[in-house]
C-alpha cells in the first residue's frame, strides 16, 4: 500500500471513529463510543505509517 493510500484510509478511519463516538455519546452507548475511539486510534496509526513511508522514500531518493 502506498503512503497516500495509508493516509487516506487513516483519515477515513478517523472520521468514522469520531462519528461513532458522537453517536455513542448521543445514544449513551458505551460500546459504540469505545469502537469509535479504537477506530480513531487506528486511523492515527495509518496516517503515521504513511508519513514514515514518505520520510523513508525521501531519504532513499536523496541517497
Amino acid at each position: 500500500m502506498s503512503s497516500t493510500e495509508d493516509k487516506v484510509k487513516g483519515n477515513l478511519n478517523e472520521a468514522v471513529g469520531k462519528a461513532k463516538q458522537g453517536l455513542g455519546e448521543a445514544t449513551d452507548n458505551e460500546r459504540m463510543k469505545g469502537e469509535g475511539q479504537r477506530q480513531e486510534v487506528k486511523g492515527d496509526a495509518q496516517q503515521a505509517k504513511g508519513e514514515v513511508k514518505d520520510a523513508v522514500k525521501k531519504g532513499v531518493d536523496r541517497a
